[in-house]
């Protein structure tokens, strides 16, 4: 398959959003697409980002996306990066995209001196977690909780 990894452009948002809703019914999670393209407007393109987002485009269209964070860790002192999403369409899987994604977010990381990269999957998502076992990640087990505010 051939593709590319570019950072998010502005006009890609509409996809982004197909993406987004997409991913969430992958994780069985509530999703709303109202009011998202005008926060992530925001959130990705303001003169201070507070969200990174790569994409995976072919010739026809986009077929995946990683996006992130830098957050600070009160434990190791540092900033680390946090792996916010990384979803492709099923017809973009097993083609090496996503560990081409993590070595992205690597180099970013080594970058910007993080001291680690941090992700989450539901604990059902067996081909993900198989897939970061083989590229050298560890889990934790912990549980997630959400306040809604």
């Amino acid at each position: 398959m051939e593709y590319l990894i570019r950072n998010c452009e502005i006009s890609d948002l509409p996809k982004l959003l197909v993406l987004l809703q997409k991913h969430a019914e992958f994780e069985k999670a509530e999703f709303s697409s109202e009011g998202k393209k005008e926060n992530l407007k925001n959130a990705l393109f303001s003169e201070k980002p507070k969200l990174f987002c790569m994409v995976v485009t072919t010739k026809e269209t986009i077929v995946g996306y990683v996006s992130y964070t830098f957050d600070f860790s009160t434990w190791d002192a540092s900033t680390f990066l946090y792996m916010d999403c990384l979803f492709l369409e099923e017809n973009a899987r097993s083609f090496g995209i996503g560990e081409v994604l993590i070595e992205k977010l690597k180099e970013i990381g080594t970058q910007n001196n993080c001291v680690n990269i941090q992700w989450q999957t539901p604990e059902f998502n067996e081909r993900a977690i198989k897939f970061y076992k083989r590229i050298g990640a560890k889990g934790k087990d912990k549980v997630r909780f959400t306040l809604t505010l």
